[in-house]
């Protein structure tokens, strides 16, 4: 592995903490689409992926990975198309305004960041959740003039797992999709690594994720971003 010059983060998991950030707020979701009805907002919220029992997101489920329109196309089932495209827009405007100011960064993610920054490499999001709410996570954490560009799920053709969103950040920096490394929790960010041709598929520990589901895609798995600015010192001759 050499020459990475780029960095694409996935964002809840990788750079929030996202049981800490995510819980209450699709808590208070489920009970609107509910009706108020908390047994039947659990359903809702176990079906999306939340694991009561373990008091955590399941790796790869709807929550973890999926759209804002993932999750009003379970939730809503016998919506029509017009009230689907006004429920997503709820979504995320709750995700973008909530998810933001709630937003809880994983320990050492910023002072990584920096280091990333410093030592050159260019920076960007890809996430499943809007643009809005990844631009004002930026902000909230207080490392978005770091960052060169956010692709939310709604700023490309295709979200993760295609490929779109590495070479959209491709076309912007001039990079080439080998040039650029992919960093996120779930296995849909080291999907998207592979079927955009980037260079590094690193997986992370820090969200829903396990080794177990993550090894098989990964190039290497880090505990969390925190261990990224030495692991590339090394490797990135």
């Amino acid at each position: 592995m050499r020459g990475i010059k780029g960095i694409l983060f996935d964002k809840d998991g990788t750079l929030v903490d996202f049981q800490a950030t995510w819980f209450a707020i699709g808590e208070m979701m489920a009970l609107k689409a509910a009706d108020g009805d908390k047994t039947r907002a659990d359903a809702l919220m176990d079906a999306a992926g939340y694991d009561f029992e373990a008091h955590g997101f399941r790796a790869d489920s709807v929550f973890a990975a999926g759209t804002n329109a993932d999750i009003v196309a379970l939730w809503y089932p016998d919506a029509g198309n017009d009230e689907r495209a006004a429920l997503v827009k709820v979504f995320d405007q709750v995700s973008a305004e909530q998810g933001s100011a709630k937003a809880v960064p994983l320990p050492g993610s910023k002072d990584a960041l920096a280091r990333l920054h410093s030592a050159g490499f260019r920076l960007g999001v890809a996430t499943n959740d809007s643009t809005s709410g990844a631009e004002k996570t930026l902000l909230t954490l207080g490392v978005a003039q770091m960052f060169e560009a956010a692709y939310g799920y709604d700023a490309v053709a295709n979200p993760k797992p295609a490929p779109d969103s590495i070479h959209a950040f491709s076309d912007l920096t001039g990079l080439k999709p080998s040039e650029i490394a992919m960093v996120g929790d779930n296995r849909h960010d080291l999907e998207m690594a592979r079927a955009g041709g980037a260079g590094l598929a690193v997986a992370v520990l820090s969200g829903t994720g396990t080794r177990e589901s993550l090894t098989p895609m990964a190039d290497v798995v880090l505990d969390s971003i925190a261990d990224l600015p030495a692991y590339l010192a090394s490797n990135n001759g």
